[in-house]
């Protein structure tokens, strides 16, 4: 798919450098460099700046903001030369008055930390995730993706022992059995199905009113990504799907999914809803659609900008899918 690394989160060209994880020492040199950045998270907030919001919040690594920070940073890459670390600072409890908003679908609360001037302030990542230029969005989502990682696995799976962080952030060792664990993604088939000029979209109940976007669902143990896309579409639709295709991936810490793109031709339109998954799908035209992007639809609002879905489905308006 032509101008496919466009995609949110993806294509800045961020320099890993895996090889560096493994070599404290030289990350503790790094970190004391003046050239070198710290990304503070907050409750899955990365820390942004600028009028409009629009450029992480990247500080040295001595600044207050990581006075009570438990963990040591953990190492992102290389960037323009200087290296990149991101690191948590949840222990601080933040306004109470904002709580009741974290973890929302639709979070637009913003937090200042008191060591921190009014021009720096906690955001939720899928409301700022447009304003944000390549390699701060790719940034963003490998930091809140390792956190939530960590977040979910402080125990080794195998034996229960807890484990500890290893490897800059990119690895947990259990003492107790010697497994290694590593950061995990699932994979998630997000699918544009058509039959003509028609588009299949359904909406999970609790999204806004008026809110639709592409059938999706994860893979399952043993299948292909075009079976995924076949058996996801028939058990939430009935829907029968032919021809399927690879269109796009996008990483998706929300939290800790890859989204794969896919394009499939319908061979059937008769929708019978899984109403344990979807509150409804139906079949819409380009016009309605076009409509909905406009603003000039009272029932159908588009897919959240930034999510590939959004992506997928303006190109498929503007015919650049191929």
């Amino acid at each position: 798919m032509k101008g496919a690394l466009r995609v949110t989160f993806g294509g800045s060209g961020f320099d890993r450098r895996a090889d560096l994880r493994k070599d404290p020492q030289h990350l503790d040199h790094l970190l004391d460099e003046e050239s070198s950045h710290v990304l503070p998270v907050w409750r899955g907030k990365p820390l942004i700046t600028g009028q409009n919001g629009d450029r992480l919040g990247l500080l040295r690594a001595d600044h207050p903001v990581f006075a009570d920070a438990p963990d040591r940073p953990v190492f992102l890459g290389l960037g323009d030369g200087a290296a990149m670390f991101a690191r948590e600072v949840s222990a601080w409890a933040g306004p109470l008055s904002d709580m009741s908003a974290i973890g929302a679908f639709i979070d637009d609360s913003e937090q200042t930390h008191p060591s921190l001037t009014k021009d720096h302030r906690f955001a939720e990542l899928r409301q700022i995730m447009t304003r944000l230029s390549a390699r701060d969005a790719e940034l963003a989502a490998t930091a809140k993706g390792l956190f939530e990682w960590h977040a979910a696995n402080g125990f080794c799976a195998h034996c229960g022992h807890r484990t500890d962080v290893t490897q800059s952030g990119w690895q947990r060792l259990c003492a107790a059995c010697g497994r290694q664990h590593f950061p995990r993604v699932d994979p998630v088939v997000i699918m544009l199905i058509t039959h003509g000029n028609d588009l299949l979209i359904g909406r999970s109940p609790a999204w806004p009113d008026g809110m639709y976007s592409l059938l999706a669902g994860f893979m399952e143990p043993g299948e292909t990504i075009e079976a995924a896309v076949r058996r996801e579409v028939f058990e939430e639709s009935g829907i029968i799907v032919g021809d399927v295709s690879y269109l796009a991936g996008q990483p998706w810490p929300f939290p800790a999914s890859l989204m794969i793109g896919m394009r499939g031709t319908a061979q059937s339109t008769e929708i019978t809803l899984d109403p344990v998954e979807l509150e409804d799908a139906r079949w819409v035209s380009r016009e309605d659609i076009a409509d909905a992007w406009a603003s000039r639809s009272t029932t159908l609002i588009a897919a959240r900008k930034g999510a590939i879905a959004h992506y997928l489905i303006r190109n498929w308006l503007s015919d650049t899918l191929d």
